[in-house]
């Protein structure tokens, strides 16, 4: 029987068909494996990942989320907790801990091996969301005496059990980073070659309290497969490698995701986030827009005599604030990109603001033109309406725009997340703005 889905495997343990399922399991991809067993009941996940190679099952283990994780913490021996603690990269292991109760902190630390235990207590050490929380300590270190031919020798009596091999970095006695040279390099070079010679000396390299977004955009930069990671005294202490990094990245575009959404940001996937959380992460925002949409209602009554007076001025405002907030998401969602990529800073204060009124002329001007003459059309003979809601409509733009694109900016000079600085906040501070220029023109020009 072959593999498909989740209900294929939930079948063979329920018919208690262990052959079958041990059979069939070394067939598919680990990533496969997890992604089957995060929508298995919680009663038998524990008896899939018995049924697990042990030469595969920490590596799955790497996969699956930290509540399925836990789950399986608590329903196995503590030998074999040990086990897999033991076989898994640090970098993943301190990942687990992280999201663990201090129970299982104690019971996984304790089954750990020494010195296992000892890089986990390191690692558990750094900031979270830093290079060093994300690195690992299994890399290929070489010293630069060595010859090409005591290299190779090096690499393979220790690679087995490190996370890459593709790139080696040349540390001295005190583990100072001196150079990195890849195993292509060592391929084409002579045996006799001395590491020195051949290595590369230019690195680039972070330091364990750098921000992970600071280290993918190193990766994004250079395009690097490994990253060295040191500490302040230029000690050579763990590696980043690409797949951390990808990693980092969608963590990274969700949470800012999130805050474009005006919402605070959950790690957990949908479908296991409880509803109570959602609403949590949700209602703080809403609550805050909604106060602040109080502003836009006090402008209509200050002006409320001008539409009274001529009723038609109100069915011209969900048009100009839907247009004034769809042109301010829009700059604001470019420049954030912007800045996520590092092609924006806030020294570019000045060309955002210039770019943004010289986009916003053009847009505003063809908008306004198609707008004065849809009007002229439906109310003939009155060209003063058509003309004030125009302008208002120009306005509107150009101050939307011009917002749009300078307030994530501001949030960065400040020191806060450029993200938060989107569509929500924006259509609400725009709103406000554009009604106050739509009735300040609607009075010069028809009172």
């Amino acid at each position: 029987m072959e593999i498909k889905d989740h209900r294929d495997l939930e079948r063979l343990v329920v018919e208690k068909d262990f052959k079958t399922l041990r059979s069939e399991l070394p067939n598919l991809q680990n990533a496969d494996v997890a992604h089957l067993m995060e929508d298995l009941s919680l009663e038998h996940v524990v008896i899939v990942f018995r049924s697990l190679p042990k030469n595969r099952a920490a590596e799955i283990f790497s996969y699956l989320s930290s509540d399925m994780q836990g789950h399986i913490v608590d329903g196995i021996t503590d030998q074999e907790v040990g086990t897999i603690i033991n076989q898994l990269f640090v970098d993943d292991a301190a990942d687990f801990l992280e999201e663990m109760p201090a129970n299982v902190v104690k019971r996984v630390l304790k089954s750990a091996a020494p010195d296992t235990r000892a890089l986990i207590n390191q690692f558990l050490q750094y900031p979270p969301e830093s290079a060093g929380s994300i690195m690992t300590a299994e890399f290929v270190d070489l010293k630069k005496k060595m010859t090409v031919h005591q290299s190779f020798s090096r690499i393979r009596r220790t690679a087995f059990d490190k996370e890459t091999v593709y790139t080696c970095y040349v540390t001295d006695a005190n583990r100072y980073l001196e150079g990195i040279v890849t195993v292509k390099r060592l391929f084409l070079a002579d045996d006799d070659a001395i590491i020195e010679d051949i290595m590369e000396t230019n690195v680039i390299s972070a330091h364990t309290t750098d921000d992970q977004e600071q280290v993918a955009q190193l990766f994004a930069k250079y395009d690097l497969l490994s990253l060295p990671i040191v500490d302040h005294e230029n000690r050579l202490v763990g590696i980043v490698t690409v797949d951390d990094i990808v990693g980092v990245i969608h963590q990274e575009a969700t949470e800012d995701f999130q805050k474009m959404a005006a919402m605070a940001p959950s790690e957990k996937p949908y479908l296991k986030t409880s509803v109570f959380t959602l609403a949590r992460h949700r209602i703080t925002w809403l609550m805050i827009l909604m106060v602040s949409a109080m502003i836009t209602g006090g402008v209509l009554k200050k002006y409320e005599m001008a539409f009274i007076a001529i009723p038609v001025l109100v069915t011209f405002i969900p048009m100009l604030t839907d247009t004034g907030g769809n042109a301010g998401s829009q700059s604001s969602t470019l420049v954030i990109r912007g800045m996520a990529l590092n092609e924006i800073d806030t020294k570019d204060f000045g060309k955002v603001i210039l770019k943004e009124l010289g986009v916003s002329a053009i847009v505003g001007i063809s908008l306004s033109f198609v707008n004065f003459l849809r009007l002229i059309w439906m109310y003939p003979g009155n060209i003063l309406m058509p003309l004030s809601v125009s302008m208002a409509l120009f306005a509107t733009v150009v101050l939307a725009k011009t917002v749009g694109g300078v307030l994530p900016l501001f949030a960065k000079a400040i020191n806060t997340d450029p993200a938060t600085m989107a569509a929500p906040v924006i259509t609400t501070i725009v709103d406000a703005f554009s009604l106050i220029i739509y009735f300040k023109i609607v009075t010069l020009l028809l009172f």
